[in-house]
């Protein structure tokens, strides 16, 4: 069955045109995966050298919003390979190719899940950037869409491809510093945070499709950054990060990459509670989403998750450098980067070598030729709770208060909280309900 852009522009028909499609395709060891990536500006150009860069693995058609960008990232593949790629500027047309194989999602959060979830219906396996969505109810639905048509999906968090904390997460899970009652997370990112500046309704450059640009998101005024020299877009093409329409703020972006160590190895699923405190402090712009944040979870069993994100000031107290992840066990502690230690702050030598194993992509690859999802480090049952987490953090500062959380259902017992685990969404992109 073709899955055609009309298919997708009916209103809720997206499930039953592509609903009985499953992955069916099976790669010979000379096949080469043919890959989309979608969203080229920022991420989406590291997407395409590690694809580029791999044996069985070609990236042949590139799809963007912004002509511009789709046509330099073109230029730049062709140089490096010699071939030209497909471009599309609407991913519903990319995703229509019967000859694309996987793609790579890196756009814009609120474009995750739906990307993803229309791939996955389409037949398609998928490597999105973190997170893998934009609030709590869709990530379920990526998961269950995921279930339903048997592709793979990889979330890009990537430390679940790291081969030393494979090692040092399976030894705590396995009790080498005892029973672990204190995870720590942290993103002290001040280098290359600071103002945005101050946006005033403006006409869009015509190398941008807006309307496309915010896709699942409430239609609003493409804003002129007044501050900027020369005059840019306020949100285009990276501080939509700081705007709760588009973005999850610094927890859910260079956060979420740590959010997903803490969560693997405290190894507890869902909390039970959640306070979150914080502001946006020294900063006169327009940006909504905090640059200081406090958060803590409980979970059932009385251990606790603390996650700190600062964009102000200095990281130099910190455990390991700018991000980081700790580990409190009854007889230890682990540092990311240091290794472990008793609390007398001897190390603790660990004499088991590290696994063998392939960087995000090489596994990603290597998963959808076996179709073994075990061979798939970080599939979205993984990365779903460790979203959760950040969206369950952000919706307590956002509420001001403390909420109780039931992970079984994924909603908070506070009916005004659980008006954000949704968003609304825009008449032809909507997330389609899988659960």
């Amino acid at each position: 069955m073709t899955l055609s852009r009309r298919n997708f522009l009916r209103a809720s028909a997206v499930a039953a045109v592509a609903g009985t499609m499953t992955r069916s395709a099976v790669f010979g060891a000379n096949d080469r995966i043919a890959v989309c990536v979608i969203g080229l500006n920022g991420q989406g150009g590291s997407h395409i050298r590690d694809i580029t860069e791999q044996n069985n693995a070609e990236v042949v058609a590139l799809c963007d919003v912004d002509r511009r960008v789709l046509e330099r990232r073109a230029a730049e593949l062709e140089k490096a390979t010699g071939k030209t790629p497909v471009l599309y500027r609407d991913v519903r047309d990319a995703l229509a190719d019967d000859s694309i194989d996987a793609v790579s999602i890196a756009t814009p959060n609120h474009w995750h899940s739906l990307i993803a979830i229309w791939a996955c219906q389409a037949g398609k396996d998928v490597y999105v950037e973190k997170p893998l969505s934009h609030n709590i109810w869709e990530g379920r639905q990526l998961v269950a869409a995921a279930e339903k048509h048997g592709t793979i999906v990889q979330h890009g968090t990537q430390s679940r491809s790291d081969n030393i904390l494979i090692r040092d997460i399976k030894l705590m899970h396995d009790g080498f510093i005892g029973k672990i009652v204190h995870s720590r997370g942290y993103v002290y990112k001040n280098g290359n945070r600071h103002a945005i500046g101050h946006g005033a309704p403006g006409a869009p450059p015509e190398h941008l499709d807006w309307q496309l640009w915010q896709g699942p998101a409430q239609e609003a005024p493409y804003m002129i950054n007044k501050d900027a020299a020369p005059p840019s877009g306020l949100h285009v093409h990276y501080n939509w990060h700081w705007f709760w329409e588009y973005g999850n703020g610094e927890i859910g972006n260079q956060g979420v990459h740590e959010m997903d160590i803490a969560c693997w190895g405290h190894n507890r699923g869902l909390p039970v509670y959640v306070q979150s405190a914080g502001g946006r402090y020294a900063w006169d712009d327009d940006g909504e989403t905090p640059n200081t944040q406090a958060t803590a979870f409980r979970f059932e069993d009385g251990s606790l998750l603390t996650f700190e994100v600062r964009n102000l000031g200095s990281f130099h107290e910190a455990d390991g450098g700018a991000c980081g992840n700790s580990f409190f066990g009854e007889t230890g502690y682990y540092v990311r980067g240091k290794g472990f230690f008793d609390y007398q702050n001897k190390p603790i030598p660990v004499d088991i070598p590290a696994p063998d194993g392939g960087g995000k992509f090489e596994r990603f690859f290597t998963a959808m030729r076996t179709r073994n999802h075990e061979d798939n480090p970080a599939p979205p049952q993984a990365g779903h709770p460790s979203c959760v987490l950040c969206h369950a953090g952000n919706i307590a500062y956002r509420m001001g208060r403390s909420l109780e959380f039931d992970p079984t259902t994924e909603t908070f017992k506070d009916a005004e909280a659980n008006r954000l685990l949704k968003r609304s969404y825009r008449k032809g992109f909507e997330v389609p309900k899988m659960v």
